[in-house]
């Protein structure tokens, strides 16, 4: 029997309490330390292993921020399982040997009359790379076909190997793909159809183009200037244009409420919480695909958190200071101004999620200041967060963590580094064979310009956000704290509305369906075409969009998502107007429109504000 006492351990060092405050009287610039009242933080008491977490933060430059123990463990665990396993490898051996054979006949046939293009193998709807008609001749259907069966093969062999966890075969797999999206013929001037005819229709200027295009990115990159043509986007000009005034102000946000744009309003305002890993205005993009602008036009009055960009000096600014200090403080400056009015509150992605902790705890306070919830590509159960995942385990975890602190924030470099990888196809290599090998340059647009204007994320916030609501799913099952009780998602009873997007990276839109069985409540779902953003900036002159809807009644039986696409009627256009009828039917009487602001404004900005500029 030992006689050695064994002590818990924390994996990491308890954090002090933020001693974020709210600003009082907020003045002048936020570029003004005094004025915008600057997170006031502490730096941990100890920091575990200093060393290791500098040596971990210099290897991340050289792996893109990925954990290396993270990717060997996953290739650990499926190379030894399918070492184990000698049926299994048979089994994908004579699939070589079947596709081979297979290519080899078509390669023999590939010039005789009749002999149809995809005899063997054709590439997903999805995939754009071969969709153009020179990739049907020979060779290059040929190669384009050897390619692809290459790509089925290792999905094969690195999915469905028994004994290997979910998570390291998913990380497995995804690995290999980057690796083959790299080789892919469509990439390679030699080996790409397209390339060789425009390279003989211009006589090889399409590599000059190219050339001066892969220089300029390359300059623009050293010198961290904006991607070309952004410059046509200039905040509060041509994007974030919507007139309006910052109300309130604090160490985190900036309040925006917009001026009416009709001569009676909706007496319920709408509160708008943006995510805060990008800036507030992929909702008030150009004024013909504004959410700010049609809402308002439709007679509702409208304010919107703006987030500040935070710094190193914010490293240890809580989640919960987000709470705290955007929707609550929100709400509150919201009640001077509209006194014994409910708001309609609309959360987006992230924003979202912290809407719906900010409203699971308002339900368990007794706070009804919420009138109705809308939840735009929003999860609350990250038990299947897509892909993402693949980027969070604990490993990944810590190795960022010690990233973080070294700078007290992750950089936006990084987190747009992780997103092209989860669309390398088209955020990587379709964009490099346009740009340096055909030597076209995609036209600029607003959404393109703001996907470029990122934020930090501060340190403390973002590992908990990882730890409480990736790693252990806090949230879902009833163990996250706010002020030091428990919340739950169930003791929500407001009317809801909740938006997935069907080809969404970020927020799979069947994990943002599982919110019908965790609020007490009545709820409208709408999934809508498009992805994570395109799919949200629908407006109603813009062709192309379609949605399915159904609410379901807070006493109603449980419907599952794929029954659920069964039932949903489709309905062609966007979904913005279908929203405005829902709002409209769960509003007052049209009223005057209330007063800008509460108090002294003098001192605060028109919109955009000045936070956005950071």
């Amino acid at each position: 029997m030992s006689i050695v006492q064994t002590l818990p351990r924390t994996a990491e060092p308890v954090l002090p309490a933020s001693s974020v405050e709210p600003v009082v009287g907020a003045a002048s610039s936020a570029t003004s330390t005094n004025s915008t009242g600057e997170t006031s933080t502490t730096e941990p008491a100890s920091e575990c292993y200093p060393l290791d977490r500098m040596f971990h933060a210099m290897l991340a430059r050289f792996t893109g921020g990925l954990s290396p123990t993270a990717l060997m463990l996953a290739w650990l665990d499926w190379s030894s399982h399918l070492a184990w396993a000698p049926q299994r490898r048979m089994e994908i051996a004579n699939k070589v040997i079947r596709d081979s054979s297979r290519l080899l006949e078509a390669a023999t046939h590939a010039t005789a009359a009749g002999l149809a293009p995809w005899s063997v193998i054709r590439p997903e709807k999805r995939d754009r790379r071969f969709r153009e008609p020179q990739w049907e001749a020979p060779p290059f259907n040929l190669l384009a076909q050897a390619f692809l069966l290459g790509e089925r093969w290792w999905h094969d062999a690195t999915s469905g190997v028994r004994g290997v966890s979910h998570a390291n075969e998913a990380i497995v797999e995804f690995s290999m793909r980057q690796v083959l999206d790299t080789l892919a013929p469509s990439n390679f001037a030699a080996t790409n159809p397209e390339v060789l005819e425009r390279a003989f229709q211009s006589g090889g200027e399409n590599f000059v183009f190219g050339w001066q295009n892969w220089c300029g990115d390359l300059m623009r990159m050293l010198l961290a200037a904006k991607p070309v043509g952004n410059d046509q986007f200039v905040v509060g000009q041509t994007v974030a244009a919507s007139p309006g005034k910052v109300v309130y102000r604090n160490a985190l946000i900036e309040l925006i409420q917009y001026h009416p744009t009709t001569a009676r309003v909706r007496p319920e305002p709408i509160l708008i919480v943006p995510a805060w890993i990008m800036k507030y205005y992929i909702l008030d993009l150009s004024p013909q695909n504004s959410l700010v602008k049609f809402l308002t036009e439709q007679g509702f009055t409208v304010f919107a958190i703006s987030w500040r960009n935070p710094d190193a000096r914010d490293r240890n600014v809580a989640f919960d200071d987000y709470r705290k200090l955007g929707v609550m403080a929100a709400l509150d400056a919201i009640g001077r101004i509209l006194p014994g009015q409910k708001a309609h509150a609309l959360g987006y992605c992230l924003g979202g999620t912290l809407l719906s902790i900010a409203a699971a705890a308002m339900a368990r306070d007794g706070d009804d200041r919420l009138g109705t919830i809308t939840l735009l590509a929003a999860q609350t159960d990250f038990t299947e967060a897509g892909e993402l995942t693949l980027f969070i385990n604990e490993s990944q975890v810590a190795f960022l963590e010690d990233v973080m602190s070294q700078r007290g924030y992750l950089d936006t470099a990084q987190m747009a580094a992780a997103f092209a990888l989860l669309r390398s196809n088209d955020l990587i290599w379709s964009r490099l064979s346009r740009d340096y090998l055909m030597g076209d340059a995609a036209p600029p647009s607003d959404l393109m310009a703001w996907n470029a204007d990122a934020t930090r994320l501060p340190y403390r916030m973002h590992s908990e956000y990882l730890r409480k609501l990736f790693l252990d799913n806090d949230l879902a099952e009833g163990r996250y704290l706010v002020e030091g009780r428990n919340i739950s998602l169930s003791d929500i009873h407001t009317t809801m509305f909740a938006v997935g997007t069907i080809t969404d990276h970020v927020a799979p839109w069947r994990s943002v369906h599982k919110l019908h069985y965790q609020v007490d409540a009545d709820l409208t779902f709408l999934l809508t075409s498009g992805g994570h953003n395109a799919g949200v900036v629908a407006p109603p002159d813009e062709p192309g969009h379609s949605y399915q809807v159904m609410t379901k009644a807070a006493d109603e039986p449980y419907v599952g998502p794929d029954e659920w696409l069964k039932l949903a009627p489709h309905v062609e256009g966007s979904w913005w107007p279908e929203w405005t009828r829902w709002l409209v039917a769960r509003s007052g009487a049209l009223c005057d429109p209330p007063r800008i602001g509460y108090g002294d404004l003098s001192g605060l900005p028109d919109a955009p504000g000045d936070y956005i500029r950071t």
